[in-house]
Parts: C-alpha cells; structure tokens; sequence
C-alpha cells in the first residue's frame, strides 16, 4: 500500500505569512526607538531613561529571538 499523499516541508518561504513579519517587525521596531527616545530624558541625576532603554533594548532583540522562535531558523536552507 503506497500512499501519495504529499507532505508539505517547511521552508523559509512558507514560515510565516507576510502580515504577521510586518506586524512583528513593526512592533520590534517601535520597542527599538522607544528605547532610543528614551535616551532624550537621560540626566546625570535620572537614571531610570536609562535603565529604560536598556530594557525595551533587550527585548527588542529578545522577543524576536526566543519567543517567536526566529533564532533557530538560519539552518533550514
């Protein structure tokens, strides 16, 4: 018995749609200039613009990275 079923293989083209890369780009993109405004707001005596921009930093890149699951997607080639 011989099945012909096809099986569809993941491919980067077929990953993800295009509305939701936009979408996540766009909102990684806020979180990366929200962090970079929050600079504007850095005096010697507030500390915390800083503490602020290192944060939404870090999670603009870590996010993308372990939540959604692009870290490990260099490979499929």
């Amino acid at each position: 018995m011989s099945s012909n079923t096809a099986k569809t293989q993941q491919t980067p083209q077929n990953e993800n749609s295009l509305a939701s890369s936009l979408i996540l780009f766009v909102l990684m993109m806020v979180l990366f200039f929200a962090s970079l405004y929050s600079l504007t707001f850095l005096t010697l005596g507030n500390p915390w613009p800083m503490a602020a921009c290192l944060g939404l930093f870090a999670l603009a890149f870590w996010i993308p990275q372990t939540i959604t699951g692009r870290s490990d997607s260099a490979g499929e080639f």
